[in-house]
């Protein structure tokens, strides 16, 4: 018989609240007694599940240490019930369990289990519910763990994206300060000088027509440009204008050649023309760099909008979405992920009305499918992103030309903690989170494959129906 002081602590513990004393007594008297040091191990990840463990007194940890340090834990203290349950299909220890301070606690072999069922009837149902628990926890936990590591993906690209516009930007500006002050300085020597208002009125032209004219003038490869540079720089040079190699390049792209200098040398004396074109060419990089700025601060506030349209920010979570919109606000969200090799081909039915859906989730079912191809294709081949209207359903397809998917994992690629990736990498909740979303919207998900060709197909009605199924 165990002694008196184990049976008292089991009697506390809910598990064995409804117990005989005799019960009980069975219980503690084939488990072996467990003691241990804080830090101990009690059992490891990927060790033989043999055991059911009971903590009577201190705590315990269990981590997935092969998900890294930084994996979530479960904190475990006085009452707690570990290792293997009865009726269990575990075929190994799927996480670490250590001691987190001293540690007093009971061991029972899954030998005795059929032994202990008989003898303890009552906790079958308890263990069974024990294990439904211990199952939505674990999912809860890996889950948000999945979408802190989809959010930390996203969040990188979105800084490197939004970096390289900012810091487009942040050049632009800087330039734009010189040339203000070429601009000004020139000003300053050219009013010192006696221009008539002639002389005056043609510079003012001159630059308000080229100006205006600036996108239009067609982009030179770089072997034509330098050509056309070292022309100019050379009618400069003839011309005794200083520093022309500082002049020729924004002359250049603003389409100036040498008969339309010598329009502009006739114009203005020796002594004058130096300073009138200095002024020309501070104004023309002036121009193209206030127009690099809008393009930059146009980009950033493009993403930006993509943010708030994917993730429906200060909008209700249900209300009629355009598909299209969410696809492409996914796409640019994930350019990070597609712009080193990976060519999308958009086949769109723009005749689909818009649908009744929470856009958010449906978001990230895009994200999930999009990411997925563009992993089976290692960053580089054609994804086909395709929508049609089939009766009163949409028909969202997503198509790549990766290696595909083999034949013995397909039925299985929906199943929660299924994964092909390395250890780390990913948890196997991304596409179980597609099929529960697809599900709870009332749609469906499948998948066809071959060597070529992956095709993920979304189905969706059109119209809501009346009641929302539970979540599968």
């Amino acid at each position: 018989m165990a002694e008196k002081s184990v049976i008292d602590a089991l009697k506390g513990f809910p598990l064995f609240a409804d117990l005989s004393e005799e019960q009980i007594a069975w219980f503690a008297a084939h488990s072996d007694e467990m003691r241990m040091e804080a830090g101990g191990i009690i059992s490891r990840e990927g060790d033989p599940p043999e055991w059911l463990y009971v903590l009577l007194s201190g705590s315990i940890r269990i981590q997935r240490e092969s998900a890294g340090p930084d994996a979530p834990a479960l904190i475990g203290n006085a009452g707690s019930v570990g290792g293997v349950l009865p009726f269990s299909r575990m075929t190994h220890m799927g996480a670490t369990i250590r001691a987190v301070s001293d540690i007093w606690g009971l061991r029972l072999h899954t030998s005795k289990f059929k032994e202990m069922l008989e003898k303890a009837p009552p906790l079958l149902p308890k263990l069974i519910g024990l294990m439904a628990d211990r199952i939505r926890e674990i999912s809860r936990v890996d889950q948000q763990r999945d979408k802190l590591m989809a959010l930390g993906k996203l969040s990188a690209g979105l800084a490197h994206e939004l970096n390289n516009p900012a810091s487009a930007a942040r050049r632009a500006s800087e330039g734009l300060l010189c040339a203000m002050a070429q601009v000004r300085a020139t000003n300053s020597r050219l009013d010192c000088r006696t221009l008539s208002i002639e002389q005056r009125s043609y510079l003012a032209e001159l630059e308000r027509t080229t100006l205006s004219q600036l996108s239009n003038v067609p982009a030179l490869d770089s072997l034509t440009q330098s050509d056309r540079e070292d022309d100019i720089n050379s009618w400069l040079e003839s011309k005794g204008v200083a520093d022309g190699w500082q002049l020729s390049s924004p002359l250049v792209e603003a389409g100036m050649d040498r008969a339309a200098l010598e329009a502009i040398a006739a114009r203005f004396d020796a002594a004058t023309l130096g300073d009138v074109l200095k002024r020309f060419a501070a104004a023309i990089a002036a121009e193209k760099l206030v127009h690099e700025i809008e393009s930059s601060t146009s980009r950033i506030s493009d993403l930006v909008c993509a943010i708030k349209e994917y993730s429906y920010m200060d909008q209700n979570p249900e209300q009629e979405i355009d598909l299209h919109q969410g696809i492409e606000s996914t796409l640019i969200m994930l350019k990070f992920r597609l712009k080193h090799g990976v060519h999308v081909i958009r086949e769109y039915d723009r005749t689909i009305p818009r649908i009744c859906a929470h856009g958010s989730e449906l978001n990230q079912v895009w994200t999930n499918l999009i990411d997925n191809a563009a992993d089976a294709m290692s960053g580089k081949g054609e994804l086909k992103i395709r929508t049609s209207k089939e009766l009163d359903r949409a028909i969202i397809e997503f198509i790549d030309n990766g290696p595909g998917i083999p034949d013995d994992i397909r039925n299985r690629i929906f199943d929660p903690f299924f994964t092909t990736k390395a250890v780390g990498q990913g948890t196997g909740l991304g596409l179980d989170t597609v099929y529960r979303i697809v599900r709870s919207h009332h749609g469906q998900i499948t998948v066809n494959s071959r060597p070529g060709q992956t095709r993920f197909q979304v189905s969706l009605p059109l119209q809501k129906p009346k009641e929302r199924p539970i979540t599968q």
